[in-house]
């Protein structure tokens, strides 16, 4: 007969930590969220770590270039969706691997004889105003001159006029050496007060820029992941269709880290798609795989290469995979259960792979309770859908601001691969929603409200880090009851009572 689990199904909300002894140094200022993103060995420092545990959802409504450089700033990583052509989401990485660096090649470059008007156009398509003037005109000829704003007023210029006649010319420039380390180029920029700074090799030709920018920038934003090429970390989702064209046109545009989107990971699809890379790439590129349950989930993705697991099924608010086909679990039980076989899996190989949690998450608190749990890091759909850096719309509905938001199992989406059974390429019945979510405004400032609050809990459980969380967390059940009890209760709040008190 069939297996039965034991133990109740269960969610975040029938959970709360009970408070342990907190020290003089519990403040939230000495909280570190710094985890792991990928597989690492014992005594082994992790290829990527996030600084918050926070990553956005592998979706249409949440995931695009925009969304990953306002949260690699954060200090996390979005995972530019999947279910688009292989061609627009490496452009999208491009974007975002571009878009903030130490080193940064030169993606606004123009020939000597060319003209006012060429400019113009350059910076129209590139909304870059300073242009390197090279040799042959590319981003690795030899440097001649630069242009910038300053060298010219389009009212007072012919159109007509050479590049050349206007142009700070090579001999009254400032440029550094090839070879030259981040912080001395920023030191030249502070003491030369410059902008941009051209760094070239012994023959003239144009390695890079270093721009002021993006050391204020930096300055401004002490979480943001980066690179070793001080660039934004950037995530991309995959399929198990076309991965064969999708993570090599990925990886060449400098995806850090890929995951296999996947509405169920315990398939022989997933293993197939995981073997390819690894046969290919080696250990050289990170990808995360799932979702998955429980034990027997986990062990089969780590066993086929994952740099880390998704944990999740049917939790999400836009999805309705538990209603469409009866599957799915609890997220905490499933959290709680895949964080065990992590745990004996590292005990056993000497490997810790990190598991995600993926869905299930409703209140702020709710991720902390996951990380608790043993989730490394959370992954999010809704939370982020809110902001103004989500790819969707800002609606008026009944007076209020709402943010357009869609499920990847939703007719809307069409995302079939993501639920892929080896059938037809279409999808049969829907397994997500079409939605509102209410708007929400910027990423930082609720981004901030809501790690205040993480740091805030685990100092009440006596942890200034994750895994200090995991090892010292106490939980328990709570009752219908005192989940009313937990809440505002036997009073008449002011907004409801037209501000006057009762």
């Amino acid at each position: 007969m069939a297996y039965f689990f034991q133990d109740v199904s269960r969610t975040f909300s029938e959970y709360l930590l009970v408070p342990g002894y907190s020290s003089e140094e519990c403040v939230p200022a000495n909280v570190s969220l710094k985890t792991p993103l990928v597989r690492f060995r014992k005594g082994e420092a992790p290829a990527l770590s996030l600084n918050i545990p926070l990553v956005s959802a592998i979706m249409q409504s949440v995931s695009n270039d925009t969304m990953a450089i306002a949260l690699a700033r954060e200090g996390g990583v979005s995972f530019v969706y999947a279910s688009q052509a292989v061609e627009s989401q490496a452009e999208m990485i491009g974007r975002v691997k571009g878009y903030k660096a130490g080193f940064v090649k030169s993606d606004s470059n123009i020939r000597p004889d060319q003209t006012l008007v060429d400019i113009l156009a350059l910076k129209e398509k590139t909304g870059h105003s300073t242009v390197a003037v090279t040799s042959d005109g590319t981003a690795s000829g030899r440097l001649v001159g630069l242009v910038t704003s300053k060298d010219y007023r389009v009212s007072r210029l012919d159109p007509k006029t050479p590049v050349s006649a206007f142009m700070t010319p090579i001999e009254k420039l400032t440029c550094a050496r090839d070879g030259i380390t981040i912080s001395e180029a920023n030191n030249i920029i502070w003491e030369r007060k410059l902008n941009a700074l051209p760094v070239i090799d012994d023959g003239g030709i144009l390695t890079h820029f270093v721009f002021r920018k993006d050391y204020d920038t930096h300055k401004e934003n002490p979480r943001e992941l980066l690179d070793s090429n001080k660039s934004y970390v950037a995530g991309a989702g995959i399929n198990t269709r076309d991965y064969e064209e999708r993570v090599p046109a990925l990886v060449a545009a400098g995806a850090d880290v890929l995951c296999v989107d996947s509405s169920e990971g315990f398939s022989g699809w997933q293993k197939r798609a995981l073997s390819y890379i690894r046969e290919r790439y080696g250990d050289s590129v990170k990808v995360g795989a799932g979702n998955v349950v429980d034990r027997e989930g986990f062990r089969f993705l780590a066993d086929a290469g994952a740099d880390f697991v998704k944990v999740g099924i049917g939790g999400g608010s836009i999805c309705i995979t538990r209603e469409a086909k009866g599957i799915g679990r609890g997220q905490a039980s499933a959290v709680i259960d895949v964080a065990r076989a992590r745990d004996e899996y590292f005990e056993e190989t000497g490997v810790y792979v990190p598991i995600c949690s993926d869905g299930g998450i409703v209140h702020d608190y709710h991720l902390t309770l996951a990380l608790a749990m043993g989730a490394d890091f959370c992954m999010l759909g809704r939370y982020f859908s809110r902001f103004d850096e989500a790819p969707t719309q800002k609606v008026r509905i009944n007076g209020n601001y709402m943010k357009e938001y869609w499920g990847e199992g939703s007719a809307r989406a069409r995302n079939w691969q993501r639920y892929d059974l080896g059938g037809e390429g279409k999808l049969s019945f829907e397994e997500g929603v079409d939605s509102f979510v209410p708007y929400a405004g910027s990423l930082r400032g609720n981004l901030d409200v809501t790690l205040s609050k993480i740091r805030s809990t685990m100092c009440n459980c006596g942890a200034l880090s994750i895994a200090e969380l995991q090892k010292r967390a106490r939980l328990t059940l709570v009752s219908s009851v005192s989940i009313v009890e937990g809440g505002a209760h036997d009073v008449t709040l002011k907004d409801q009572a037209g501000g006057q008190q009762k």
